[in-house]
């Protein structure tokens, strides 16, 4: 290694420290507090991908994958004209399928923004349709009552301030010139001013893209290469609305300044994806992000949709681990949600106006994941979550409480058990069964 490149390594590991130290006294304000109450009590929210990368019908990541040159890519501002959008339908379709919020794109890794921003001219406002859809967007979910997220990726495939050449993506967009990271960083705090002064309440910042100056997750060491001025930039957006959470998709522990934590198609102490080596906060409200069918944003080959049947286990199952599931629809480029999604949603939001008591505002069980289901908590009840609804019996060994009256949800039928010994034998014969998932209301004391 050259001796110039060693210190600047150096100065960029020192600069790092101190601006993480920068949010390591970090006290949420009260305000924030109770906005992670409440995100802990929600339990269900919509993530929507959609933006120019939509014309394309191939996923977000397009620009990456197939190579696509700066100036060839930034044709579809010309193409991009989502005549269909309605931002009533989007905040309707989220509020009937029972979820509580929204976490809306606002910058995707193409840079691209789905906002007027001012201090860049690659914006949906210089597109054919020219209006504003975060303001539209953040107006309807004030007036309906659905909390705003907004997604903003960190790193970025068109801009030659950002340090692509460091980074491990958008390695064939073009690029030549020399990056200037300073540039770059006060970009990223001009348009988070812009989101978080001109739109009104925002719930949370959903952060994307720190992985790209690390090394894979999984690796012993995956230190960031760069300095992302996180303490300035936290600070900032706890600065200018100190209820708004923060959240970072960087696969690793959280860190300082962070107020949730998110699991990528993974269930909090799962790793099917690859991703989630880290450990789930036991202090900090947890999130899991999956698609509806295989991709975020539009597929136009993409059919492989989740049944309701597995939504619905999905988003139990998260809350049986203390999670919120945030499920992903990506939208057609004219700004139309697809039947596909709709029928599925709507589906969802029917169980949750039954069901609904068991999850939201519950907590995850100390009874972790039984061969039959799940279990979740609130108060003095436990609610059992029967996934299985041809089993006849559940046996739960070492039930940690005194049981109490149990009922089905169903028809609030009373259900027969036995506890001794510390074992409780649920009799499930005879009982009527729900297609998804039959829940159980327990009361209990607590020992």
């Amino acid at each position: 290694m050259k001796l110039n490149t060693l210190i600047l390594s150096l100065v960029i590991t020192i600069a790092c420290i101190f601006n993480l130290q920068a949010q390591e006294n970090y006290k949420p304000s009260p305000a924030n507090l109770k906005a992670r109450e409440w995100f802990s009590n929600a339990r269900f929210g919509m993530f929507i991908h959609w933006g120019a990368f939509s014309v394309l019908g191939d996923g977000e990541w397009v620009m990456n994958n197939r190579n696509i040159k700066v100036q060839d890519y930034k044709r579809l501002m010309n193409i991009f004209n989502p005549q269909e959008f309605d931002a009533k339908k989007w905040v309707s379709v989220a509020k009937n399928a029972g979820m509580k919020y929204i976490t809306f794109i606002t910058r995707h890794h193409d840079g691209f923004s789905n906002w007027d921003t001012k201090v860049s001219d690659w914006k949906i406002t210089n597109t054919p349709y020219g209006k504003d859809v975060l303001k539209q967007l953040a107006a309807e979910c004030h007036r309906q009552g659905i909390k705003l997220f907004l997604y903003y990726s960190l790193l970025d495939w068109s801009r030659s301030d950002y340090q692509y050449e460091t980074g491990r993506t958008g390695k064939g967009t073009g690029r030549t010139q020399k990056s200037d990271w300073p540039s770059y960083i006060n970009f990223m705090k001009k348009q988070l001013t812009e989101l978080l002064t001109n739109y009104g309440e925002i719930s949370g910042i959903w952060f994307d893209g720190y992985w790209d100056q690390t090394a894979p997750e999984g690796a012993v060491d995956r230190s960031s290469r760069v300095d992302w001025h996180l303490g300035e930039i936290y600070g900032l957006i706890h600065k200018l609305q100190p209820q708004c959470m923060i959240g970072n998709n960087h696969h690793l522990t959280p860190l300082p300044g962070e107020d949730f934590q998110m699991f990528e198609r993974d269930l909090p102490g799962e790793n099917k994806s690859g991703l989630s080596f880290q450990k789930a906060s036991q202090k900090l409200p947890l999130e899991t992000c999956e698609t509806l069918n295989d991709s975020w944003g539009f597929n136009i080959t993409d059919d492989k949709y989740k049944s309701a049947h597995k939504i619905i286990r999905l988003l139990v199952s998260a809350a049986s681990l203390n999670a919120n599931l945030l499920l992903n629809i990506g939208p057609l480029p004219n700004g139309v949600i697809q039947p596909e999604f709709t029928s599925r949603l709507d589906s969802a939001g029917r169980w949750l106006k039954k069901y609904g008591t068991s999850v939201y505002d519950t907590k995850g069980s100390s009874l972790k994941k039984q061969t039959w289901g799940v279990i979740t908590e609130k108060n003095n009840e436990i609610y059992l979550h029967v996934f299985d609804r041809y089993t006849t019996s559940i046996i739960i060994d070492s039930f940690p409480y005194k049981p109490g009256k149990m009922v089905s949800l169903i028809d609030n039928s009373p259900v027969k058990y036995v506890y001794k010994n510390g074992q409780l034998e649920v009799d499930l014969n005879g009982l009527h069964r729900d297609d998804f998932d039959t829940v159980f209301k327990f009361e209990i004391t607590r020992k």
